[in-house]
């Protein structure tokens, strides 16, 4: 696989929270949702993402923004605005006090705020469990990127703005699969951006010797690898490839392949129902026992218990 294509085959969201957000000025609203990754598209009005620490971001219409949790910031139509609403896990809505709105700011299906035809709508989308996220895409974001109309044009936004609110059969998986393409383009123009800083190992494939072995490595994790065998393949000696990939990287090739392996395995609980040993073979452990120690070890919790969190 390409590299954008092994970074970006993460999303998958599972009954994304989705809303169609309409405000007239002044208004604001705190997130403290934690959530892992938000997609925030502006149709209509202009818009501020305040974060905590740090430059907020100015937002027109046909603007995109992507926010990496679980930092929360503060979403408004001008920095001094204090909120009205504040946004809480699983989408709970509360005055900023803590008590709840009650619904007092429903429109109808999946839309939100002060009226249907406000001066500024947003279409917002939230992956709600780290897991519908690769760890690998979150840590090669910042905590709020923004994407201009004017190097990004998304044809998705009349189909969103269609589908958002229609309450139909099936209705919460066509919102999951547009939000993972909403992502998917974003990124795949954000990466694109002479701005964008990527991780070192995606800068590391455009090299002559690193490049080639990262692909083996991605393309074939279940091998047996060494540090020689790639070294064979890359046409150096050991010592010359351990230096220059660490150097690219950030850290030694077999490290990087354990990175790779378990983030592998922990796609892969979530997404089937193979058992522990069908995955160690897949992903080049020689046992389930091996795999499980090393899971643990990486993510803190066993393999079982990610899966029981992924499915919940």
């Amino acid at each position: 696989m390409d590299a954008l294509t092994g970074l970006l085959e993460g999303p998958r969201a599972r009954g994304a929270f989705m809303i169609r957000a309409c405000f007239d000025p002044p208004w604001a609203v705190r997130v403290e949702d934690r959530a892992p990754l938000t997609v925030m598209l502006l149709v209509r009005g202009d818009a501020w993402l305040l974060p905590d620490r740090g430059e907020g971001i100015r937002l027109r219409a046909g603007d995109l923004a992507v926010a990496r949790g679980p930092d929360p910031y503060t979403c408004a139509d001008a920095p001094g605005t204090e909120p009205q609403a504040l946004i809480l896990p699983g989408g709970r809505c509360h005055h900023p006090d803590g008590r709840p709105l009650n619904g007092s700011m429903d429109l109808g299906v999946r839309t939100w705020g002060d009226r249907p035809d406000s001066g500024t709508v947003l279409l917002i989308g939230t992956y709600q469990m780290r897991g519908e996220i690769g760890g690998r895409l979150l840590d090669a974001l910042p905590p709020l990127l923004p994407l201009g109309a004017d190097v990004w044009e998304c044809p998705l936004t009349p189909l969103l703005m269609e589908e958002v609110g229609r309450d139909a059969p099936g209705q919460e998986v066509v919102l999951d699969r547009l939000l993972d393409l909403l992502v998917i383009a974003a990124l795949r123009a954000w990466f694109a951006r002479p701005e964008a800083e990527p991780p070192a190992w995606y800068g590391a494939l455009s090299d002559p010797v690193v490049g080639p072995v990262l692909r083996l490595l991605q393309d074939d994790p279940a091998r047996a690898w060494t540090v020689a065998g790639l070294a064979e393949k890359a046409g150096v000696s050991r010592a010359a490839l351990a230096r220059r990939f660490t150097r690219l990287v950030g850290e030694p090739p077999m490290s990087y392949l354990t990175g790779w392996r378990l983030a592998l395995a922990a796609d892969r609980l979530r997404d089937t129902d193979d058992t522990l040993a069908a995955l160690a073979r897949q992903v080049g452990y020689g046992s389930a026992f091996a795999l499980s120690t090393a899971f643990k070890r990486a993510y803190g919790v066993s393999p079982q218990e990610w899966r029981n969190r992924a499915a919940a």
